[in-house]
């Protein structure tokens, strides 16, 4: 058997030495921007698709957005593979298949669905505080499952989300490997760019790009001071339902079935985010179904100006099905600008008390929805970057125009008062 040795262009940075040489199945790296985690990530990748002895051997890199994929990994797969006789590469579908039979793919979490039923022996997720938290354990776990894959997460840090929650796993589980790289600490970037960084950036961004920072403000985030000033002041908690309270829903309809419900009460001047439920890829029958299977009673459910919309499926516009499925959505006028829902919504947040378990996804969302970054001019622009977060967000802020504001009184069958101290929240209720 005739052995070809080839020469790689990569020389792993010592940092990274650790990661390479793991023997964990799972790792978590949070490193500053610029320390090369992603090209460690992807050489790495394709030393396993060369010598996994399983048979059709597949990886894959993932970011939040395809185009991301392709323009921060795609050009450094091809150069790192190009010395290797024999592979073939498929631009159109971003991946490299090895003579072995080995491949590398690069997807994009904006179409994570696309990975539903491949099987995977080892996939690194970048960025995943940028990706719907659902897709690891809904789309990714389980295709590792049958080949025992191995599975990363890399990143730089964008406050308590769930990449936080992985990292704080990996810090103290023993089947993890886990590497913290801070700027001022590993030397991959010269002192005099760090000072020269640190004059153009906020404390902030500064601590959370270079210095690997949860606890800092996350950059551009819209309701972020205002979501951190909830969880200081205890009002990310157990908020259980009260079955004296009427219980609005406000809701976002998606592209692809794709829909978000809040579930709120209010009360002396409060506003309780007593449930949350999201899903994808259902029709609206479900949604009918689990409203109705919930034991609340409920006052109003609001719903963004495209419910009226006709559904080019059935001809008939989603509020009217709904309507015959014993659901009848109060339609809310299209806003002028976007930036009039946020302000209502900012509004609102001091005055909103959540439901930590039942609303999690919600509040990440709510923490991480963010404006779009212009690169070109450098600038934070005026429109929210759409992502994973913007439909929570969207539906909150529906809620946040159409449910009575604190001004008002509820229903009067609903109304209780309490004499008791903590001015009647739930708490003393």
């Amino acid at each position: 058997m005739n052995v070809q040795r080839v020469q790689i262009p990569y020389s792993p940075r010592r940092q990274f030495m650790p990661f390479h040489e793991r023997t964990k199945r799972w790792f978590c790296i949070v490193a500053h921007r610029r320390a090369g985690k992603t090209v460690a990530c992807l050489n790495d990748l394709q030393k396993a698709a060369l010598l996994c002895e399983r048979e059709r051997p597949r990886f894959a890199y993932m970011a939040p957005f395809l185009k991301q994929a392709k323009s921060v990994a795609w050009d450094y797969m091809l150069h790192y593979s190009s010395p290797i006789p024999g592979i073939q590469v498929n631009h159109s579908e971003l991946r490299v298949d090895y003579p072995n039979g080995g491949q590398v793919r690069l997807w994009g979490a904006d179409n994570a669905e696309a990975m539903r039923g491949i099987y995977l022996d080892g996939i690194v997720v970048d960025e995943p505080a940028d990706q719907h938290p659902r897709i690891w354990p809904e789309i990714i776990r389980p295709a590792l499952a049958d080949r025992r894959g191995f599975g990363g997460f890399i990143g730089t840090p964008k406050g308590h989300n769930g990449f936080y929650d992985i990292r704080e796993i990996a810090r103290t589980d023993p089947d993890w490997l886990y590497l913290e790289l801070k700027a001022s600490q590993t030397g991959l970037l010269a002192e005099e760019e760090l000072i020269a960084a640190r004059k153009t950036m906020t404390e902030d961004q500064y601590e959370q790009e270079f210095e690997c920072s949860f606890d800092a403000a996350i950059v551009g985030a819209y309701y972020g001071k205002l979501m951190r000033q909830a969880q200081e002041e205890g009002r990310i908690t157990r908020v259980p339902w009260d079955p004296r309270l009427l219980v609005y829903t406000s809701w976002d309809l998606g592209i692809g079935d794709h829909m978000v419900i809040w579930f709120w009460q209010i009360n002396n001047g409060e506003y309780r985010l007593i449930d949350y439920y999201e899903s994808f890829g259902n029709g609206l029958a479900h949604y009918a179904k689990v409203l109705k299977e919930k034991p609340y009673v409920y006052a109003e459910h609001i719903a963004p100006h495209d419910a009226a919309v006709d559904d080019l499926s059935t001809g008939k516009a989603r509020s009217q099905t709904m309507s015959e499925y014993g659901i009848n959505w109060r339609i809310m006028p299209r806003v002028a600008q976007v930036s009039d829902r946020i302000q209502i919504t900012r509004s609102i947040l001091p005055l909103c008390w959540f439901d930590a378990e039942k609303c999690k996804q919600g509040i990440e969302a709510l923490m991480q929805y963010q404006c779009e970054y212009d690169e070109e001019r450098k600038i934070f622009s005026d429109r929210p970057l759409h992502n994973w977060a913007s439909h929570p967000a969207d539906s909150f802020g529906e809620g946040a125009r159409g449910i009575p504001n604190q001004t008002m009184t509820p229903p009067k069958r609903q109304r209780y008062s309490n004499s008791g101290k903590g001015g009647g929240t739930w708490m003393s209720a």
